[in-house]
This record gives C-alpha cells, structure tokens and sequence, in this order.
C-alpha cells in the first residue's frame, strides 16, 4: 500500500489491484477446467508476492460476441482460491438483478471472504438503498417504482461491512455515491475531473448527514505497459479496439501506456487527488509481466510519496 499525503488531514492508504479477465475477451483462446485453476493459482501467487492488496473482477451478463462473466461468481472463485488477496468487484450491474437476491450471494461471498470483500455498483439508487439496508441486517419493509419487499431480512451478515462503491461519471452517479456509497470509482477521466468528481461526491454525502463516513474513492485504469510507449501502445490499444469496437483514440487521453515509471507519472494526480483505490487492467508481454509491471509502477509511486512527505 502506498501512504498518500493529505497535508492537515490524516494520512490514507492507497491499495491496488490487477484484472486480467478482459484477456479472456479479446482474442485468447479460453482456459477451463483444470488448467484455469492452475493459471489462476499462479497469477493469484505472483499477486500476492508482488504485493497486490485486491484481485479486480468486473461483471458483463453479455458484451460483444457474447463474451462476459458473472461478477459475484468470479469474486467467490477468487475467494476461496486465496486466503491472502482481496476482491473488488467493479462495477457490478445491479439494474439487471433484485437487490435481495444480490444480497444473499454478497452474504455467501463474505462467509468465504470476512473483511476481504468490495463492492463497485452502477446504476440503481432504489436497488442500492434496499442492498444497504440488508446488509446492515435490517428488516426491510419497501414499497418502490421497481421493488416491493415486506419484512424481508437476510442473514447472516457480515462482521465486517461490506463497501459499496459507486461508478459513473454523471452527475446523477455522484449523487448517487455521496448519498448512498461509501465512495466513488471513476474511468476515462482526468485527474481534474477525479478531484472534482471526489469534491461533489463528499458534498452530497454532508448534505445527507453522512458525516462519519471512512470514504473509499478510486479509478480503474486500462493500460499498457513496454519498453516504451509505443509498444505499450500496440498492446492496449488493439485490446480496447477489439472489446468496446471504438476507435482507441477516443480513449487514449485516458490511458496511461509505457514503462513502469511513465504510468506511475501519470496516475500520481489521481491519487494526489484522493483516489485511495487504483485499479489496473494491464496489458503487457504476458499476465505475469503484466503483475510484474503494476508492482513496479506502485513501487515508483510509492517512493514518490514517501519523498513528498
């Protein structure tokens, strides 16, 4: 973990986190069975040596092609593939889900993962406002535009609260996250946008009389990692090309792509601008160069830190 300084405030952690999943959707042959537990092992092993904090998973019911995965599912194969790692799950859809079916996988989860589990949501304010309150272990009585529940109650819950992080970049999500998050996660933005993004997200959380809460915002990055930037070019940029079918220019002001220490310059504003979660979707020579190259660049940060303070 990196120490970010805060000048008068206190001093906050800063954790990582790697996702190699999108790998499996832009034109690798799939790993199943048997030799996925062993390839999952050893990038998992590599994680933890490098000194990774989380594993990111993200959750697509369907993308191009067809291609996706089930986010709870992936954070519980990871669970119980680790007893060391975290698990962040960003963003899960909860707008194609009921939050009382959520709640009861985020419960199994937890029972295999106590304290090692987040969650990034997207949209779905009455969603979430329900999800909050059951894994609080409320009694939830709730008739809404899209719900109704009458007593429901699920257990048991967690001993350690489970984050709810909230994704987006439109006004309404910051919204959202201030008034039921325990912080925000951006992508494709600046550092600019993310101070400012975090500045709003903190406002409308006092707004609301959340005035105790510990907040958890942090940015997901594509990236590429080489010898130098143009060969980190050509391994991203044909990566997001092929996935989102857009041209990688409309993204690549946001993509950090180099060595180690030019990714490290530019994700340093972000965490300056209070991002205590950085997560990496890298791309490089193999997956575990790909670890490899995160732990170098959240050395570099770190040192960096260390030497601002």
């Amino acid at each position: 973990m990196v120490e970010r300084n805060t000048g008068a405030a206190s001093t906050r952690a800063t954790r990582f986190g790697v996702n190699l999943m999108p790998h499996t959707w832009v034109g690798r042959p799939p790993i199943v069975g048997a030799a996925l537990k062993a390839h999952r092992a050893r990038l998992l092993g590599r994680m933890h040596q490098a000194g990774m904090d989380h594993v990111m998973v993200g959750d697509h019911v369907m993308f191009q092609d067809g291609v996706g995965n089930d986010g709870l599912t992936d954070a519980a194969s990871v669970a119980t593939a680790t007893d060391e790692l975290g698990v962040y799950l960003a963003v899960y859809l909860m707008v194609l889900r009921h939050p009382v079916l959520v709640v009861r996988q985020i419960l199994t989860v937890a029972q295999f993962a106590p304290g090692r589990l987040s969650l990034g949501l997207g949209i779905g304010d009455e969603a979430l406002y329900v999800v909050r309150r059951l894994l609080a272990g409320e009694s939830v009585t709730h008739d809404g535009e899209f719900f109704q529940l009458d007593q429901a109650r699920l257990r048991p819950t967690p001993a350690e609260p489970v984050p709810l992080v909230v994704g987006g970049r439109s006004e309404a999500a910051l919204r959202r996250a201030g008034r039921l998050g325990d912080g925000w996660l951006g992508i494709w933005t600046t550092a600019g946008r993310c101070a400012e993004a975090i500045e709003i997200v903190e406002q409308h959380g006092a707004a609301a009389g959340r005035s105790d809460v510990e907040w958890r915002h942090g940015m997901t990055f594509w990236c590429g990692f080489g010898a130098d930037r143009a060969q980190a070019r050509d391994r991203v940029a044909p990566a997001m090309e092929g996935l989102y079918r857009t041209p990688f220019e409309k993204f690549e002001r946001y993509i950090p792509y180099g060595t180690p220490a030019q990714v490290a310059e530019f994700i340093a504003p972000f965490i300056a601008a209070g991002a205590t979660t950085v997560n990496f979707i890298p791309f490089a020579g193999s997956d575990e160069a790909a670890i490899d190259a995160v732990a170098e660049t959240r050395e570099i940060l770190g040192k960096e830190c260390a030497a601002s303070q």
